[in-house]
């Protein structure tokens, strides 16, 4: 018996295209099988119907001859040519969580029995991070609290209840492709794609898991340890493999770490060493002196020289940024000799002797 595309899809023979399109779009929403209260049977014979009806040259040929004239009878599972899920959202035990459908059903093409899809692959994503100065030389762990899509601990990203198998998936009888022969202008063309049941993997749970609903996977909170290496450089990144959100079914993507390192008041960076300057009196510049200054490691003394000028630097070995496990760079400190602006007549007196003797 020929079936009523028509009356499938609950539009008139009249229907414009536009009219088809969103009456299969709001039925295979309600009926997809990974919904709660979908219909398996029902959603192959939806996708059936607006195969037919959507393609203007088949259409013809169903109202003129019925089914056996479209050159497109009932297929396992119906094609998904075009089809735009993107943007449906999914409850899961009480989580809410947004998945690309457009994504889990990508058509994959292909001439022989040997073509397979490709493994799913999650999103990589992104975070920034603020560290402390000190922390960026020295380097330190941090730990992230991340809100992404990942795998669900319940089920171990199987999407099967605790205790429930896997078994054949139907439509494509456990293959994960099925392949459909379309009839054009130029003959008939072979066409493979993944099995939108199985999202390709040839196997469905018996029981979905009541926590992820089946996908093996949902948005959660995640908390990431992340390893910040000694000398990092204001703006590098730090990528993590496999701890970017994860797909169903598939791999994780990547996570990348942008680390953002405050300036500090006393040190610059200068590739492995550290730099700052020290402002001396005239007279400890003249005499020479010891200064007590506090470095990232600790308070240290370092002697002032006799004699020394403005811009003259003093190197304090082992004290900058590490660049290997037993390896650090030097401090660097530039002198800047402090001139009074007023001085005491006695004082004075004392500069006019010494220029007398040539200093």
């Amino acid at each position: 018996m020929s079936k009523d595309y028509y009356q499938v899809l609950g539009i008139g023979k009249n229907a414009s295209a536009e009219e088809v399109r969103k009456a299969f779009h709001k039925l295979a929403h309600k009926y997809h099988p990974d919904k709660k209260g979908g219909d398996e049977s029902k959603f192959k014979e939806i996708n059936e119907a607006y195969q037919i009806l959507s393609d203007q040259n088949k259409r013809q040929a169903y109202d003129t001859y019925g089914e056996a004239g479209s050159g497109n009878g009932p297929t396992q599972g119906g094609p998904n040519w075009g089809w735009d899920f993107g943007g449906f959202s999914d409850q899961a035990g009480g989580q809410s969580a947004q998945f690309d459908f457009s994504d889990l059903f990508s058509e994959f093409f292909g001439g022989g029995q040997g073509s397979r899809r490709r493994a799913r692959r999650g999103r990589d994503i992104s975070v920034d991070i603020q560290i402390p100065f000190a922390e960026g030389v020295f380097g330190n762990e941090r730990n992230l609290l991340i809100t992404k899509i990942g795998q669900c601990e319940q089920c171990n990203g199987t999407g099967a209840e605790i205790g429930s198998a896997n078994k054949k998936c139907e439509p494509c009888n456990g293959r994960g492709q099925i392949r459909e022969t379309r009839r054009s202008l130029l003959g008939s063309v072979s066409a493979v794609r993944a099995c939108e049941v199985c999202n390709g993997t040839g196997e469905v749970p018996e029981k979905r898991c009541a926590i992820c609903g089946g996908y093996g996977v949902l948005k959660k909170n995640e908390e990431i340890k992340v390893a910040i290496p000694a000398g990092i450089n204001d703006g590098e990144m730090i990528r993590l493999t496999g701890r970017g959100e994860a797909a169903a079914h598939g791999t994780a993507g990547d996570l990348y770490v942008k680390v953002h390192v405050d300036k500090h008041s006393t040190f610059r960076r200068e590739g492995e060493h550290l730099a700052m300057d020290l402002s001396v009196k005239l007279s400890d510049a003249i005499l020479g002196a010891e200064h007590e200054i506090k470095t990232l490691d600790g308070q240290i003394k370092v002697r002032i020289p006799e004699g020394v000028s403005s811009g003259e630097i003093l190197r304090v070995k082992g004290k900058g940024v590490p660049f290997s496990p037993s390896r650090r760079g030097d401090l660097y400190i530039h002198l800047k000799v402090k001139t009074p602006e007023k001085i005491s007549k006695k004082a004075r007196q004392l500069v006019e002797d010494l220029r007398g003797e040539g200093l």
